[in-house]
């Protein structure tokens, strides 16, 4: 089996145990993020994560927090596939010798090589999920405007193809590229770094599933400490309107969040986020190591 296939299926499985314990706190993260803005002297429709993990379970039930999955689950296998394939394939450029271990910065180059080839895959299912997630918290009562009601990711599609193009798959390429490139590369490197400090050395092939827990945990929560604001950025845009948008673009989304709510906009759902990102990406690590190693 040739390195690239073992990186596919190792990435594959990550992606599938990343995926099964990390998308409950992602559909929280995004309904917290699209929440209109309430009018003064109202309250928020969640007053934070835990009221919307309640709210969600006793109008939807627990498959409610599942909701979105479908575009995800069918590409996540293929996104980690490519994140793990490219970043192989980054590192064996950067190797000095066949089978050399690479230092971590080495790692953060493959990382945010990893992050330029992802972003164009993350882009639309992104777009397709967080359209999905974030109708029932955009649909309120009061407004006359009613979202648009989607009956799955390929309706998604269908509507966003109508009124945008293929283009219009492709909106929030930028922020999405700010985050998957400086996040990727955050993620590895800090990843490296802990194996190599659990091993004492650059040699980490040794290494328990408990080390690999840890440094696929921390990992992971560098990736959404170091661009999580962008991340907000992006779900914005990629809920907006087409016909007529809120915001002309990244920066002017930007601006206008931190005018109308400040930094602590930027950070919405950043406590959800974190609490997945650890476990998620645990997983994640953990199962593309144990993969790859049983491929040899």
């Amino acid at each position: 089996m040739g390195e690239v296939a073992k990186d596919l299926t190792a990435g594959t499985v990550g992606g599938a145990a990343q995926l099964l314990v990390g998308h409950p706190f992602d559909t929280i993260k995004v309904k917290l993020q699209s929440q209109p803005a309430p009018l003064p002297g109202q309250a928020p429709k969640f007053a934070g994560a835990v009221d919307a993990v309640k709210q969600t379970l006793a109008a939807e039930g627990p498959r409610g927090l599942y909701k979105g999955m479908g575009a995800p689950f069918a590409t996540v296998a293929a996104f980690n596939a490519v994140l793990f394939s490219v970043r192989g394939q980054m590192e064996a450029l950067l190797r000095s010798q066949p089978g050399a271990p690479l230092t971590v910065n080495q790692q953060v180059v493959a990382g945010a090589g990893a992050g330029v080839a992802v972003s164009f895959l993350a882009c639309p299912t992104e777009l397709i999920k967080c359209r999905l997630q974030a109708q029932s918290a955009l649909a309120s009562s009061d407004s006359a405007v009613v979202a648009v009601k989607y009956g799955g990711p390929m309706d998604v599609a269908r509507h966003v193809l109508k009124s945008g193009g293929v283009r219009g798959l492709f909106k929030g390429l930028v922020p999405t590229m700010a985050r998957e490139i400086p996040g990727n590369a955050a993620m590895f490197g800090v990843y490296e770094l802990l194996k190599q400090s659990f091993a004492g050395g650059q040699d980490t092939s040794h290494l328990g599933r408990g080390s690999l827990i840890v440094a696929g945990g921390l990992a992971g929560a560098s990736f959404w400490a170091s661009v999580y604001p962008t991340d907000v950025v992006k779900s914005v845009i990629q809920v907006d309107d087409y016909k007529n948008p809120k915001f002309s673009g990244s920066i002017d989304a930007f601006r206008k969040i931190l005018a109308s709510e400040g930094i602590k906009g930027l950070y919405k759902g950043f406590g959800p986020a974190m609490a997945r990102s650890v476990p998620a990406n645990a997983a994640c690590f953990l199962a593309y190591e144990v993969t790859r190693s049983s491929l040899g």
